[in-house]
């Protein structure tokens, strides 16, 4: 058989149960999803299904009006959907590499624009960081999920992992800044010596800083949000 027939093409990507759940990686880049009820997920993740499932987008009220508020003044109110029904659902996006998390009673932060998916076991919230806007095009804003179940995230490359030690604190680049453990509350700071040696016109140089017991998962990419229309 030619490595380059349709047979050979077919064989060599072709879908493989590895029986690891209700998430696996299908590849580096694609999450499988062997639905049996519920999934939440990024709108707009969806790449392939088979078997009877339906899609909703996450109602402005489902979450309370707190979170309601949160996402109208964000220009986020569609970035979760629901999947309910039976089959399996591959997710990806923008070909980023998909970590899979299982929380234990246990609490994450992640990037509102790099959470892929998770269990419905898990609550989740809305965090607007709303006082770094003007300095980062439309602001920051995470999503905390917390409980124990699944959280599928998503990395541009490869992922780095740093450990903050009381005393040790981490300080990142919010734009390649992915996640954060549930416990850590990051502040923020501008690094005034660098914005005067970039020059005003510039901009400033906006860091986050993590000071106590935890961990950041940092990726070397530095994503461009988009300005909200609030």
């Amino acid at each position: 058989m030619s490595k380059y027939s349709i047979a050979e093409l077919i064989q060599s990507t072709a879908q493989e149960d590895k029986e690891q759940g209700f998430f696996e990686l299908e590849t580096p880049h694609m999450l499988e999803v062997n639905l049996n009820g519920q999934v939440w997920a990024k709108a707009g993740s969806m790449v392939a299904y088979n078997g009877n499932i339906k899609f909703e987008r996450e109602g402005f009220f489902e979450q309370g009006f707190g979170s309601m508020f949160k996402k109208a003044i964000s220009g986020e109110g569609t970035t979760l959907m629901k999947a309910n029904g039976q089959g399996k659902l591959y997710l990806a996006d923008e070909g980023k590499r998909v970590i899979i998390l299982e929380l234990q009673n246990e609490s994450i932060s992640v990037n509102g624009n790099d959470l892929l998916a998770f269990t419905p076991s898990i609550r989740h919230e809305i965090k607007l960081m709303r006082k770094v806007t003007g300095m980062l095009a439309g602001g920051l804003f995470n999503i905390r999920c917390e409980g124990s179940g699944l959280v599928a995230i998503t990395t541009h490359h490869e992922a780095l992992t740093l450990r903050v030690t009381p005393g040790n604190p981490v300080i990142t680049d919010p734009n390649a800044t992915v996640a954060w453990s549930g416990n850590l509350e990051p502040q923020f700071q501008t690094d005034v010596s660098f914005k005067t040696f970039i020059g005003r016109g510039s901009g400033e140089s906006i860091q986050m800083r993590f000071e106590g017991n935890g961990f950041v998962i940092v990726q070397p990419y530095e994503e461009v949000y988009m300005q909200s229309n609030s």
